[in-house]
Parts: C-alpha cells; structure tokens; sequence
C-alpha cells in the first residue's frame, strides 16, 4: 500500500521557519523524483520545490533563497527546510511522488497535505 505522510506544518509568525516531512512506503522511493507542492485559498496548487533522480533541484521563484527541497533515500522520506517565511507561504502543502519510466508509463501519488499559515 502507497502512503505519504507530511508533517511539520504548523502556525508561525513572518520570518520564522518549518521543517516539512514526507514519509513514504509502499513505493521504489530512490526511482522516483519527490516534489512539494501548495495550495493557498481559492488559487491553484502550484509546485513548489522538487527533488529529482538523479538528484536535480527546481525551485519555485518566489522561495529560491528561502526553501530547501531535500531527500533521504535511507529513511524513504523528504524534506522541505522553509525559512524567512512569508504570509503568502500559507496554505496547504502536498508530497507528490512521480515516476516516469522508458515505456511510457508513469505512476504518481499525493499525500494528503500538511497546512502551514504564516501569520502575526
């Protein structure tokens, strides 16, 4: 069974930091490229950060400098390091999994989502 956990969200003041954490299972996790994504009120989710096979990063631009995508395939979990947090970081953050593999085929999973809300 496919699972991914996220964890870490939470309330915290501008300027303040998160760590988020995405445990997996259920899945070949070194095969496949780990992204973050988020989703604020009433706009689209929209694709954070990511992690790729082999190890490549991508950064939204309004969070290069702040948020650092990472990965540990030993423990089959990802990280999100969010810091200098801004109000408009708020909304729920998602752990996708993607794979595509030489045939064609691809195989993808969600998390269920962590919320984080910046706010004084």
């Amino acid at each position: 069974q496919v699972q991914l956990v996220e964890s870490g969200g939470g309330l915290v003041q501008p300027g303040g930091s998160l760590r988020l954490s995405c445990e997996t299972s259920g899945f070949a996790f070194h095969d496949f490229a780990m992204k973050w994504y988020r989703q604020a009120p009433g706009k689209e989710r929209e694709l954070v950060a990511g992690v790729g096979v082999p190890t490549m990063y991508a950064y939204l631009e309004s969070v290069k400098g702040r948020f650092t995508v990472s990965r540990d395939d030993s423990k089959r979990t990802a990280y999100l390091q969010m810091n200098s947090l801004k109000p408009e970081d708020t909304g729920v953050y998602y752990c996708n999994a993607r794979l595509r593999e030489r045939d064609g085929r691809e195989y993808e999973y969600w998390g269920q989502g962590t919320q984080v809300t910046v706010s004084s």
